[in-house]
């Protein structure tokens, strides 16, 4: 399987760049992941499709502001730093532009000397280890100076921060948003709950993995990148009881369904614990858990159209972008969804 197979031709402008004013009205293709039939609904149609009994799997994650933008204390240059992975105390993982001046014992500062860091270390991908320096709380620090990492295809301002985030995020430690989950609000949600439809929280921590490309020709020869997950007793129970009663499983997001489908063990028991995760589905995989899936419309030739395929069928799934693309969707992070029933 060639990683061209799953290319598209995508229109610039659809990519989109705002969030639309109410979350819950954004379009919804509800392709039937068997045949490949398709509806256009919109979004807040989705509790038409859910049933009671059913399980709705959401990622709490929240996304902290983490793109820091400072100076090199010697030059006075300006700098870049994405976090990407808290490792220990306040050492992160991180990506930095322009790399060439972030070398080892090289030192930055932030909001005018409110917060600095300290490269210590290079990593094999480029990515700098580095330490921060601060009085008082990084959190609060961080929440002040920090910007929303959004993704490099949108160039337009976030005027809201919290629209970069899903309106049950509760966890901090994402990179990005697990954007399937933009589109519910809490007033749909009752509603989803009301009709005894339940909800699964667990939670995945979205790292940039999730935006870089896939650089090789071979799919299988593809590796991902390592993200860190937590299941409840709660949720794991709440998730096995669903499929014990022959209800389904429905994953809100790519991020949502990696973490059962990680969590899970050979008996197809979802199991309670946390860990780190660099699953990699696409078509062939066999399904322990997931039976559905709330989903963006996502990038050609990226790991999330290729596990979305291996939900349905990469026929399927290709034909639904090229409806979606006569059809005018908005694509990517703050665009339409896609419901495979």
């Amino acid at each position: 399987m060639k990683t061209s197979d799953f290319k598209y031709d995508l229109p610039h402008e659809l990519i989109a760049q705002v969030p639309i004013k109410d979350r819950s009205s954004s379009r919804l293709m509800v392709l039937n992941k068997e045949t490949g039939e398709i509806e256009h609904k919109v979004f807040k149609n989705i509790i038409d499709y859910l049933e009671e009994g059913d399980c709705l799997v959401l990622n709490d994650t929240r996304v902290i502001p983490a793109r820091l933008i400072g100076e090199k204390v010697e030059s006075g240059g300006k700098m870049e730093f994405l976090l990407l992975k808290r490792n220990e105390d306040d050492t992160w993982e991180t990506l930095v532009k322009p790399g060439k001046r972030a070398k080892i014992g090289s030192r930055f500062s932030f909001g005018g000397g409110k917060l600095f860091a300290d490269v210590v270390d290079i990593l094999a991908d480029g990515s700098r280890l580095v330490t921060f320096d601060y009085d008082g709380i990084f959190e609060e620090i961080l929440d002040e100076l920090g910007n929303m990492p959004l993704p490099p295809y949108i160039t337009e301002k976030l005027e809201d921060k919290d629209r970069y985030q899903t309106v049950y995020s509760k966890h901090n430690g994402s990179a990005a948003a697990p954007t399937a989950g933009l589109h519910f609000t809490d007033e749909l949600l009752d509603q989803i709950r009301a009709k005894g439809v339940k909800t699964a929280f667990v939670t995945l921590h979205v790292g940039l993995g999730t935006f870089r490309p896939v650089k090789v020709d071979d799919v299988d020869k593809h590796k991902m990148h390592s993200e860190f997950y937590s299941v409840s007793q709660e949720a794991a129970d709440m998730i096995n009881d669903a499929k014990k009663s022959s209800k389904r499983v429905i994953c809100v997001g790519t991020t949502s369904c990696r973490t059962i489908e990680s969590a899970s063990g050979p008996d197809g028991r979802l199991k309670a614990g946390s860990g780190w995760t660099d699953i990699f589905i696409y078509p062939g995989y066999e399904f322990k858990l997931c039976d559905n899936l709330i989903t963006n419309f996502h990038l050609p030739e990226s790991t999330l159209i290729m596990l979305v395929s291996a939900l349905s069928s990469r026929e399927n799934i290709l034909n639904a972008y090229r409806v979606a693309v006569d059809e005018k969707y908005r694509f990517f992070s703050f665009g339409d969804a896609m419901f495979l029933k």
